[in-house]
């Protein structure tokens, strides 16, 4: 096999399994609001995209890279992350830059227990051996993105554990930029949509929040929220069990990919 043909995750793995549902992208949502949680990322979207007025553009991004990086042979992998890089290397601010260590492990790690808790709502479970190789199997992707290897939590119990502390303890808090930059995520401004149709949206990703950020949000959870939650996920799964596979996953099993355009978090 050309070694250059073939992609940095084999075929059967957890990671392309994973990534490969369309549904992952109602956890879009969930993973945009925990990055702008920490201020210095959110100062830097902010400064340095066209976050306010596009603000889908960017998980538009983050999903062509993850693709890219994922599903792609070995050069459109490396390519991806390259153009990432090259990126993140202009964005710096007062006291912030976007090549900090601590601000890539915390957008990769939102993207990471994103993917699962969403794979898991509106899928099915997953094993812990499943669970346990999707994390490690993360850390590829992570250090393309200029993660140091030793930053990485060992195991998915510390990486819980890390995800735990960092909202709790660390330099995650919703601040009132977070606030701004959240309310375009949950109700972006769509030409051919009026603000109502985002609401299904709002709920199921307000529901997905970890609790300590969907407080700090002050997104309503009453009962009527959580009800309405709740008959979602019950009836997205089943509807996702019997989705054709040319509409349920992307890109159909043996196909590789090949990206082109910006493949940046923050430009």
């Amino acid at each position: 096999m050309d070694v250059m043909a073939s992609g940095l995750y084999p075929e059967g793995s957890i990671t392309r399994r994973v990534n490969r549902e369309n549904v992952l992208l109602l956890g879009g949502g969930r993973a945009l609001l925990m990055q702008l949680a920490h201020p210095m990322v959110a100062a830097g979207v902010d400064e340095h995209s066209d976050f306010r007025t596009r603000p889908i553009q960017r998980l538009r991004r983050t999903v062509r890279m993850t693709m890219a990086i994922v599903f792609g042979d070995r050069e459109t992998a490396l390519t991806a992350a390259r153009a990432v890089n090259q990126a993140h290397g202009k964005v710096r601010g007062r006291d912030y830059r976007a090549l900090d260590p601590e601000l890539l492990q915390w957008v990769h790690a939102t993207l990471v227990d994103s993917a699962l808790v969403t794979y898991e709502t509106f899928v099915k479970p997953l094993s812990e051996r499943d669970r346990e190789d999707f994390y490690q199997e993360s850390k590829v992707l992570g250090e393309l993105l200029g993660i140091p290897r030793e930053r990485f939590p060992a195991t998915l119990a510390e990486f819980t554990s890390y995800m735990e502390r960092t909202m709790s303890e660390g330099g995650v808090r919703v601040g009132p930029r977070a606030l701004e930059l959240g309310s375009l995520v949950l109700r972006p401004r769509l030409r051919l949509l009026p603000g109502p149709a985002m609401i299904p949206f709002e709920i199921l990703t307000t529901g997905l929040l970890p609790p300590v950020l969907r407080s700090q949000y002050g997104l309503a959870w009453g009962d009527a929220q959580q009800r309405l939650f709740r008959l979602m996920v019950i009836a997205l799964p089943r509807l996702v069990a019997v989705t054709p596979p040319v509409l349920r996953v992307w890109p159909l099993p043996g196909h590789n990919v090949r990206l082109d355009g910006n493949f940046s978090f923050t430009s």
